[in-house]
């Protein structure tokens, strides 16, 4: 795979010499090979990313980087959470913190407040309006964040989410209950799926009441409590006459996301009882989990009960579920890079290296190894992404994550919440709130009904309207103090 790769790499490298050197534009006489300019990059990538992006940096040194004289050298801070450290210490001039890179990766969040402290570059300004058409448009609008028309990220590759499902149990489940994937294509649908499941489980043991099993899991609830709040025309972030993006939330579109998340958690047919989903699906705990495509190559090929006891089991990768009646959206996620701003001819070094960067092929070689989607619209094709990997290097699941999540992409309207003060920790809450009011509400739930309890009386005082109105009064005035209001 290693030769392929260098093979894929070093052709498009020939092809960038030709393209930048045909390239008549002013910048380029910023550039002097005989007096090169440093690029310092800052990322947060480990493993095989990693690998792969200093591959590329190295052979962009060594190609278009020798021809124009920029020279890039890259540092990898660990993690998310370190590299969000350093680059806030650094924006905050804190006492012992590094300059900023040049370069650095960077959620929406992170690059807000950046922004806000004059940091950033627009790098949108070293691309022509005809370059930027190329990339798929919701991955440039999350980084025209400022909202006068400049561009403060820059994708690189992107991810998304996918459903993935233990066909083995799903099989024999479905064929004694009836029920089709085409149930899961929606919130409403999926809610009523893992009742049957539950129902389905618990007759399993008939001389055990109420020990029903779940269905279902998901690794960002986050991710469902901003998608869905914009999928049902009330997004918990919006933008006032002035452009300025303030949180607000809608009852009724929280009460809908109570209901498809909550009561079926409440009732025992989800479940979270790992730090990720694939883990509970590892365990038998749940047979269908929601996670990121980047996380697809954790779901499990056995499940494990016991020490003793484990068995084989099969795949299946869907689409994430809608709510019905809407129009269907879809998380776009992935940091993206952000330039520093400093003098013209660095910024536009770092524009050089961007572009080279996601050209399509090298992109899809890069996306194809990390478990990323490139960020082309011509890159986003299944055949085009197959054709850049050799026969069996990449997995069955991988393949089928990778063609679903094409087809989420090209079909479905991408979003990603705009940043706006408070906004990480606006969604930390939204995600937090729900899960962690869910979990404890089934647990007290259990605790009454092997008290002696009856189930029905037990689950209702949870699940009624009287009960969202409780639940509601407290995800509120969170809310609220969360969005500093």
């Amino acid at each position: 795979m290693k030769r392929n790769r260098i093979t894929i790499l070093t052709i498009a490298a020939v092809s960038a010499l030709w393209s930048f050197s045909g390239c008549a534009q002013g910048n380029d006489r910023l550039l002097d090979k005989n007096d090169p300019v440093t690029v310092t990059i800052w990322h947060y990538y480990n493993g095989v990313q990693q690998t792969m992006f200093d591959e590329m940096v190295d052979e962009f040194n060594r190609s278009v980087g020798m021809e124009k004289g920029i020279i890039v050298e890259a540092l990898s801070k660990n993690s998310v959470s370190e590299l969000y450290e350093n680059v806030i210490a650094s924006v905050n001039d804190d006492v012992g913190a590094e300059e900023l890179p040049d370069i650095f990766a960077a959620y929406a969040e992170t690059a807000y407040l950046a922004d806000k402290a004059g940091k950033l570059a627009d790098i949108g300004q070293y691309f022509t309006e005809e370059e930027l058409n190329e990339y798929i448009p919701g991955y440039i609008q999350e980084g025209r964040f400022a909202g006068d028309g400049s561009l403060k990220i820059f994708p690189i590759a992107k991810s998304t989410e996918i459903m993935m499902l233990n066909k083995t149990d799903w099989d024999k489940f479905a064929a004694e209950a009836g029920v089709t994937t085409d149930s899961l294509s929606t919130w409403e649908g999926l809610a009523e799926v893992s009742g049957k499941y539950y129902e389905y489980t618990d007759a399993l043991t008939p001389d055990i009441p109420n020990d029903g099993k779940a269905f279902f899991g998901r690794d960002s609830v986050a991710n469902y409590m901003i998608i869905g709040a914009k999928q049902l025309g009330s997004p918990f972030e919006a933008a006032d006459e002035n452009g300025v993006i303030s949180a607000s939330s809608d009852k009724a579109a929280v009460k809908r996301l109570w209901e498809n998340f909550y009561v079926p958690y409440v009732k025992g047919y989800y479940a979270a009882n790992s730090r990720f989903r694939s883990d509970d699906a590892k365990t038998g705990d749940i047979i269908a989990l929601i996670c990121s495509t980047t996380g697809a190559a954790y779901f499990p090929s056995e499940v494990t009960l016991d020490d003793d006891n484990s068995y084989p089991i099969e795949n299946m990768v869907l689409s994430v579920p809608d709510f019905e009646g809407t129009s269907p959206f879809i998380v776009q996620q992935g940091a993206g890079m952000c330039v520093t701003g400093s003098d013209k001819k660095t910024e536009y070094a770092c524009a050089v290296f961007l572009k080279w960067f996601t050209e399509e092929e090298r992109n899809i070689g890069y996306a194809v190894n990390s478990g990323y989607l490139p960020v082309k619209k011509s890159a986003n094709d299944y055949e085009k992404i197959c054709a850049a990997a050799e026969s069996g290097s990449i997995s069955k699941v991988m393949q089928d994550t990778l063609n679903t999540a094409i087809d989420e992409v090209n079909s479905r309207e991408l979003y990603t919440a705009p940043p706006f003060d408070n906004s990480d920790k606006v969604r930390d809450f939204l995600g937090d709130y729900i899960q962690d009011t869910a979990s404890e509400d089934r647990a007290a739930a259990e605790e009454r009904i092997a008290g002696g309890e009856d189930y029905y009386s037990v689950i209702a005082s949870y699940t009624d309207d009287a009960a969202f109105e409780k639940w509601y009064e407290g995800f509120s005035s969170g809310f609220d103090m969360t969005a500093g209001k």
